[in-house]
């Protein structure tokens, strides 16, 4: 999804009383408001099969997995994020009564725009990583069958890889496995319908 700058020198608190009574999703960061705008039709597929695919796996489980809509505060009190997807495990936290800000994902995926690429390799992932809670983070490529995944280890952030749709992703933090092919299902890829 693309951002654009819709206002600055917000105040978090002014930032959450617009955001919910707003018709359309804004992001917050260091005192401005991003507004964000659709995603194509691939970006919509890849995030939805993520869904479903956790979803499936992660029923009758203590963890819970959000699209799309989830807010979520990283690092201080001047950044909430609307990630693609956010999984929590365990009993998750919220910042007040209205239920709407995520404050302990375990997982955290960002499926890849070209207009927000470069934020949600950069400034977000930064923003994310000093959650505590926070175990993987994953960059979701929407033109190729690529997925690049960031386990912390300690104090540091470790990068593997999965390419190509015969690959699969185990992701431990939440113990699920991702299928590329089931990812990238209905997904145009080099002009032709990989799942057909």
């Amino acid at each position: 999804m693309s951002a654009v700058l819709k206002q600055t020198d917000i105040t978090a608190e002014d930032y959450l009383k617009m955001e919910r009574s707003a018709l359309s999703k804004s992001e917050f960061r260091d005192g401005q408001i991003f507004a964000m705008t659709g995603a194509s039709r691939e970006h919509n597929l890849v995030s939805g099969n993520i869904y479903r695919e956790l979803s499936q796996q992660l029923k009758k489980r203590p963890c819970e997995a959000y699209v799309n809509d989830m807010r979520v505060k990283a690092a201080d009190v001047r950044n909430y994020h609307y990630p693609d997807i956010a999984v929590v495990c365990g009993r998750p936290e919220f910042e007040d009564a209205h239920v709407d800000t995520l404050l302990n994902p375990t997982l955290l995926i960002e499926v890849l725009s070209p207009s927000t690429e470069a934020y949600d390799r950069g400034g977000k992932f930064g923003h994310c990583r000093k959650i505590p809670s926070l175990r993987e983070y994953l960059l979701v490529m929407q033109d190729q069958p690529a997925i690049e995944r960031y386990v912390r280890q300690g104090e540091v952030w470790v990068l593997s890889e999965a390419l190509g749709l015969d690959a699969a992703l185990s992701l431990e933090s939440i113990d699920c496995m991702l299928s590329l092919r089931e990812v990238y299902d209905k997904v145009l890829i080099d002009g032709e319908n990989e799942s057909a």
